[in-house]
């Protein structure tokens, strides 16, 4: 079984829950030490007794030099569970049992819930992995409350049309390490999962520049049929040479850099889904090249 059509079934039964390892916490969160000096940081997706990110933060405290750390989750049909964590007087940051002390919410501890938004509003920086049928709610809610964040999701999420506004707007990115990871299941077994890091914090890798070696020709760039746009088929292929407009795989926001690339148009001009039929295509108002399939586009420009 594929991982999308893992995620795909996950979603279906709303059985999409999958816990990050610290590993690929760590991992990640090294590029942006410097967001998190006298902030407060609120895992709102995490059960503080169990989540990578809330041990991973409590283990940097001192580190990061956070001013608090708050986590909470949900309970499904019981009182959700919540900390307010201001660090721990061990030198080795490791705190004692008596320091860590879980409070219960009046309600179910859901993240869009009146009692989990009043720890958001106070808090500085959002880091998190929500359930990915939710992801739509999480983002939407952390948009309207102008926080700072990092959190995962799957790759279909940047399809999703307010992700892609946000992508578009320059409001929200891709992280650094964007690719199948490994999580780990309710029932404790492991399952690779085909992922993204979503933020709005900057990190060394979204100014660096693509290097581009190709040379425009008609031949080789095709351009579609009822777009005025050429078709790249991967990003290494990008000409160095032509600045009009060009789809190119979704994979390209791994590398987008908005100094270098403007993505033009909507969600429905920008992501392209072109299906074509022999004798007959299937629609004209999708981007569509002669005798094959084109799998899913972003219009792009070069600055």
């Amino acid at each position: 079984m594929s991982n999308n059509k893992n995620l795909r079934t996950a979603k279906a039964v709303k059985n999409d829950e999958f816990y990050t390892r610290l590993v690929d916490i760590e991992k990640e969160l090294l590029h942006y030490v410097a967001h998190f000096k006298d902030k407060i940081v609120f895992c709102n997706c995490d059960d503080p007794r169990t989540s990578s990110f809330f041990k991973y933060f409590v283990l940097k405290f001192k580190d990061l030099g956070l001013k608090k750390l708050i986590a909470s989750c949900f309970i499904d049909g019981g009182q959700g569970v919540f900390i307010d964590y201001t660090g721990c007087e061990a030198v080795t940051g490791i705190p004692r049992k008596d320091e860590l002390t879980y409070q219960t919410f009046k309600g179910d501890g859901d993240f869009r819930s009146d009692e989990v938004v009043v720890l958001l509003k106070q808090a500085d920086v959002i880091v998190t992995n929500p359930p990915f049928s939710l992801f739509r709610d999480l983002i939407a809610q952390l948009d309207f409350y102008d926080k700072k964040f990092l959190v995962i999701g799957s790759i279909q999420a940047v399809a999703y049309k307010e992700v892609f506004r946000l992508i578009r707007a320059n409001k929200l990115w891709l992280g650094v390490h964007s690719e199948s990871k490994t999580y780990i299941r309710p029932d404790r077994t492991t399952q690779p999962v085909s992922t993204y890091w979503f933020t709005n914090l900057t990190h060394n890798k979204r100014n660096k520049f693509l290097k581009l070696h190709k040379e425009y020709n008609s031949e080789d760039y095709p351009k579609y049929y009822n777009r005025n746009a050429i078709n790249i088929d991967k990003i290494a292929e990008i000409p160095c040479d032509y600045f009009g407009a060009m789809g190119v795989p979704i994979t390209f926001l791994t590398n987008f850099n908005p100094m270098q690339f403007e993505i033009i148009g909507d969600i429905q001009d920008g992501i392209i889904y072109a299906v074509y039929k022999i004798g007959n295509y299937e629609t004209y108002n999708k981007p569509v090249l002669k005798r094959r399939e084109v799998y899913r586009r972003i219009l792009i420009k070069r600055k």
